[in-house]
């Protein structure tokens, strides 16, 4: 049994930080940072059936072509992600009258329709970029055990060689295959940086010294066989390890707003990030 200081539940039996119950929640999940781009992606669904919210944690969950959809803004990082992907996993993993584990586990998928920075010159703004591997340089899965399969282990010992001189030892994980074949087939993939802040984390500098000022040029010239590192953002790894620790799959969209190679910004985000959530909800 699991103590109640361990799952916390809300007075109406939903779970603490999400607010929702067990079956608020679809098969299928999109993750989407900022709590205003829920709605964006909830406008193309045929119905929606359930709205509810606490904190930036906002949940629509509706149907598309038969298949019952939740997306949920997790904010930004992977201490959100913490949160978010335990909370996901308990909602239907966990009998919450009995507070224990349930015979039968339930898998699920997990989208992150998200915003990125190209560090590679050939990935261009406006690109659609699938995370085929994660490098997390957060501190997270410091906290989980973590199984890896021997293509991470070989890209977690280059990481490792190469980013030497860092004072932490960054994490890989993988995307689920299924996902990848059923959704981004005919995208460019890569492995996506996944940095604990958006100031000196991503090398950016503007007041305070940063102790890795060279750590996007040296990102960018990182490889591992045929993998290059393609992009940076702020959840995807979080998502890829946790994923594979509890048995989901997992797969991060990334729609290119900045390229940190030309110092340059889209003129029209939005636009970029609407095309990125019906491409995803074409394929789903």
């Amino acid at each position: 049994m699991i103590p109640d200081s361990e799952l916390i539940l809300n007075a109406d039996g939903s779970i603490y930080h999400l607010n929702l119950l067990p079956d608020d929640l679809g098969a299928t999940v999109i993750f989407v940072g900022d709590p205003d781009r829920v709605e964006e992606v909830s406008k193309y669904f045929d119905r929606i059936d359930i709205k509810k919210g606490k904190r930036e944690f906002i949940t629509h969950t509706g149907w598309l072509r038969n298949k019952r959809i939740s997306v949920i803004s997790t904010g930004i990082g992977t201490d959100n992600i913490d949160i978010v992907f335990n909370e996901v996993d308990a909602l239907v993993n966990i009998d919450f009258k009995s507070r224990t584990l349930k015979s039968e586990l339930t898998s699920l998928d997990i989208i992150r329709i998200g915003t990125s920075g190209s560090i590679q010159g050939d990935i261009k703004m406006g690109t659609i970029l699938a995370s085929e591997y994660a490098i997390g340089f957060d501190t997270l899965m410091q906290y989980y055990v973590k199984n890896y399969s021997k293509e991470e282990e070989r890209i977690q010992a280059a990481v490792t060689a190469y980013f030497d001189t860092l004072s932490f030892t960054p994490y890989v994980s993988s995307a689920s295959k299924k996902l990848l074949e059923q959704i981004a087939k005919d995208l460019p993939k890569g492995i996506t940086m996944t940095a604990p802040g958006f100031y000196g984390p991503q090398g950016r500098s503007v007041r305070a010294v940063n102790v890795y000022p060279d750590l996007i040029q040296r990102a960018n010239r990182f490889q591992s066989d045929d993998h290059h590192i393609t992009n940076l953002e702020m959840e995807t790894a979080g998502i890829y390890a946790l994923a594979n620790t509890l048995g989901h799959h997992a797969l991060s969209i990334n729609a290119i707003l900045a390229s940190r190679v030309d110092d340059a910004f889209a003129e029209d985000p939005r636009k970029i990030i609407d095309e990125t959530i019906q491409y995803v909800l074409k394929r789903l």
